[in-house]
């Protein structure tokens, strides 16, 4: 059972402090496809999907746009014909929150190849 998949996002402040590298480790276990990445300075978390096509790739996007919406935090999000890359990170911090491991698990939830 992913324990990530099933927490909510909380409001985020511009001081909220970044996640520990230990708990960072710790989710990332939860996260196995996921790549913990730097950025222009700045930590990430990447994943890229692939898709039989693109509009099974847009569906996807479309189900994560939800989310993020649902959530009020939203990833980059480069939808090509079969693949979709997501990067998720917290702008207001330029870095990691546990905000953004919650989102990767929920994407991971969203994920069908069709």
């Amino acid at each position: 059972m992913n324990l990530l998949q099933n927490q909510s996002c909380e409001a985020c402040r511009a001081d909220a402090p970044e996640v520990s590298r230990e708990q960072a480790a710790a989710w990332m276990a939860e996260l196995p496809e996921w790549r913990l990445v730097e950025r222009d300075g700045v930590a990430k978390l990447i994943r890229r999907y692939r898709f039989a096509d693109f509009v099974a790739a847009l569906a996807f996007t479309n189900r994560v746009a939800a989310l993020a919406e649902e959530q009020q935090h939203h990833p980059d999000i480069l939808t090509r014909w079969g693949e979709v890359e997501l990067s998720w990170w917290t702008h207001k911090i330029g870095g990691l929150h546990r905000n953004d491991f919650i989102c990767a698990a929920r994407s991971d939830a969203l994920y069908r190849p069709e």
